[in-house]
């Protein structure tokens, strides 16, 4: 019986079921694409820096361990002096510049000889490898999105460059130029941003970390592994916060709906509760039917928005195929009881007032 009720009142008023199943829908959407996009942004990052095959990295002091925020005060010359160490077979020194200019890039500048010697060299689709001072590589996601070919021109750091060849992706960056025009080009002569180092075998990593540790005190040094471990949202500055806001945000949304939804319906259906109160429900029975419509109403915009939130992710990946967004089942769960939570939490008032309607008082409101 109460499952009829709570049926006939959702169908009652098509036009507010419909705005609050969608409002849920856009509060399960924001949750899920936003952290979607979090941890893809994060994970896409980790696997190309590891795509490298490098087994230890060298980062300058207080460096950010998302690299796109680095800098270069590194000297190229300790290059050298690394090379020197037992067990470090090849080092590569990277220069790393952030361009925003149109859209957001991260170009690598790349000594395409020791490059090759650490990543085991590029898979080319078309062209061939950085021999220009003016040459650039892109990988085949970005080539896609900017409907780039081997030969074509390309503008970036307000700077033409030919386009000398199409790479797998997966190795770095998505751009690549010769490392000597990236250092003219950020007026960072003779620095670096990351040195990548190849071991003798992957399991002299900690000795190499250990040595250089000892011989560059103030600088990061880490292993690809102890850096994988690190790349999460809550390692990034400000990017846990970004989420948390969001999620408070969408929460806020369910929140504002479910009560001013639940609430009118309460004043619409004074008379109906005067009703179920004279037939002898109770207090409980009342505030049952109010959340049990909640929860259903909840339920459906939460599958609905679920669903949206991986039909958006499609369309968004295929418009701008070097997107990256994970979601994450687990998060569908918690998105989905966050919409719950906060709907019932938003119809807890009404439902409270509509326990206490005095019966007499209802049958006789107009």
């Amino acid at each position: 019986m109460m499952l009829e009720l709570i049926s006939r009142n959702i169908l009652h008023r098509p036009i507010r079921t419909f705005i609050t199943v969608v409002a849920v829908a856009v509060e399960v959407i924001m949750v899920l694409v936003v952290v979607g996009l979090t941890h893809g942004l994060v994970t896409d990052s980790a696997k190309r820096v590891e795509g490298i095959g490098a087994d230890v990295m060298v980062q300058p002091p207080s460096a950010s361990v998302f690299m796109a925020f680095s800098g270069a005060p590194m000297p190229i010359k300790l290059a050298g002096k690394l090379q020197e160490l037992k067990h470090v077979r090849y080092v590569a020194p990277v220069l790393l510049q952030f361009s925003s200019s149109g859209r957001l890039d991260i170009v690598y500048g790349i000594d395409p000889q020791s490059f090759a010697l650490v990543s085991g060299g590029f898979v080319f689709h078309e062209g061939h490898d950085l021999q220009n001072p003016d040459d650039i590589l892109v990988d085949d996601w970005y080539a896609k999105a900017r409907n780039l070919h081997a030969g074509n021109s390309m503008s970036i750091l307000e700077h033409d460059f030919h386009v000398a060849g199409v790479v797998e992706h997966g190795k770095g960056a998505r751009l690549f130029v010769q490392l000597k025009t990236l250092q003219e080009l950020s007026g960072a002569q003779d620095k670096a941003s990351v040195f990548f180092i190849k071991c003798d075998h992957p399991d002299d990593a900690t000795a190499v970390t250990d040595e250089i540790q000892q011989m560059l005190p103030r600088y990061v040094v880490r292993s690809l592994k102890d850096y994988m471990s690190l790349m999460t949202s809550s390692n990034l500055p400000g990017l846990q916060i970004f989420i948390n806001v969001m999620i408070s945000l969408a929460v806020c949304i369910g929140f504002m709906v479910i009560f001013l939804s639940m609430y009118t319906t309460i004043l619409e259906r004074t008379r109906e509760i005067g009703v179920l109160k004279s037939l002898g429900a109770s207090k409980a029975y009342i505030v049952r039917v109010v959340l049990g419509e909640t929860t259903l109403l909840c339920t459906v915009g939460a599958a609905v928005g679920a669903v949206a939130s991986f039909v958006i992710t499609h369309v968004l990946v295929h418009a701008f195929p070097t997107l990256v967004i994970l979601i994450q089942p687990e998060w569908v769960f918690r998105a989905i009881l966050i919409a719950i939570v906060g709907g019932l939490m938003g119809a807890a008032y009404p439902a409270w007032l509509a326990s206490r309607r005095d019966p007499i008082e209802s049958l006789a409101y107009e």
